[in-house]
């Protein structure tokens, strides 16, 4: 548990009084864009120390091995209530599935943190503390919800940075972690970085994937995740998931989508927008077209070297076929079947209305 220290810090830190310095996990700082892969079982908190309101979107993966008892996601609670209802509404810290659960008439629905299930005798003996204490930490008479709002900054051990490295992470580049010595496994990787794209097309936009072979430890988690980025009215090629599910949260814009079932039947056609979700399921057909305000979403994947197929644009299927099995498989002319191959000469993000010529 405890694998980060600094002596400066923790001279600055020492309780006067009790003459203690503090220790505990190396605390890691996140900003806009970050991907976070947590194996199961680890306990976790987040704070925020900025002006911003910091948003989360959370993925649990239930069919992971380390899921011994059936496909339901359980949360260990360490601190606070959890899933409190009002009729009025749901409160800070519980998602809205929750409060829907909750019914009608202000019926009230609670679960307590891990430590209310034990005799506070057990847990004063366990902690070597008063019995008093105890029966505090089962938080008990604690209506704040899993979100609490600290009245003073919190404080505690980070590392330290120099200035040129202090400059480096002002600009939105973290330090490289060498001044990190101890619990050095690297849990997250930038999504947001426009210089860290896989696929970039000046006109329409840009994907940017995070995998097994970016952040090493989804190989564990089986989980993958991608950043999409639409400019005005430009399109995402065609596709389908080969070896994974999808889930799609929409962060910013609006636009159209279409998700077509292996059978060839249209599953969802319609807009998005800014906070919804939609999941395409392995081998469905999809397609994606950013409005007016262009399209953003980070797609969660049940893969950790999540892959597509491309049915349209220069690295797709369609490209593979000869001009003949086109022709005769659609009844087009060979002419017709050469547009089909050619007349999308750029690669998964296409730009609004342009048509490259095809080759003779």
């Amino acid at each position: 548990a405890e694998t980060f220290q600094s002596q400066e810090e923790s001279q600055q830190q020492q309780d006067p009084r009790q003459g203690f310095r503090d220790q505990h996990q190396k605390i890691r700082k996140v900003r806009e864009g970050d991907v976070i892969a947590l194996p199961a079982g680890v306990a976790d908190w987040f704070y925020n120390d900025a002006q911003t309101p910091l948003v989360l979107v959370q993925i649990m993966d239930t069919s992971n091995p380390a899921n011994q008892l059936d496909n339901n996601f359980r949360q260990q609670q360490i601190q606070g209530q959890r899933g409190q209802f009002s009729g009025q509404g749901f409160q800070r810290g519980e998602s809205q599935s929750q409060s829907r659960r909750g019914g009608s008439g202000g019926q009230e629905q609670r679960s307590g943190n891990i430590f209310q299930g034990f005799d506070e005798q057990f847990l004063a003996e366990a902690f070597n503390v008063d019995t008093d204490l105890a029966r505090r930490m089962k938080n008990e008479n604690d209506n704040r919800g899993v979100i609490v709002r600290v009245e003073d900054r919190l404080q505690f051990l980070t590392p330290e940075f120099s200035e040129e490295e202090r400059s480096e992470y002002q600009r939105g580049r973290p330090a490289n972690g060498v001044e990190e010595t101890f619990c050095s496994a690297r849990l997250k990787q930038n999504i947001n970085d426009p210089s860290r794209a896989d696929v970039y097309n000046p006109r329409a936009g840009r994907i940017t994937s995070v995998n097994s072979h970016n952040l090493p430890i989804l190989r564990s988690l089986r989980l993958s995740a991608q950043k999409g980025h639409l400019y005005q009215n430009a399109i995402m090629a065609p596709h389908w998931n080969i070896n994974a599910h999808s889930i799609c949260y929409f962060t910013r814009g609006t636009g159209r989508v279409q998700i077509v079932d292996e059978n060839g039947r249209s599953v969802f056609d319609g807009e998005v927008r800014e906070g919804q979700i939609l999941t395409a399921p392995h081998n469905f057909a999809v397609v994606k077209r950013a409005g007016g305000e262009g399209l953003e979403w980070v797609a969660f994947k049940t893969n950790d070297q999540a892959k597509i197929s491309q049915l349209a644009g220069r690295v797709s299927s369609m490209r593979a076929f000869p001009e003949e099995v086109i022709a005769n498989s659609f009844q087009v002319s060979r002419e017709e079947a050469r547009r089909l191959k050619f007349n999308r000469d750029e690669v998964t993000l296409f730009s609004p209305g342009s048509r490259s010529q095809y080759r003779a």
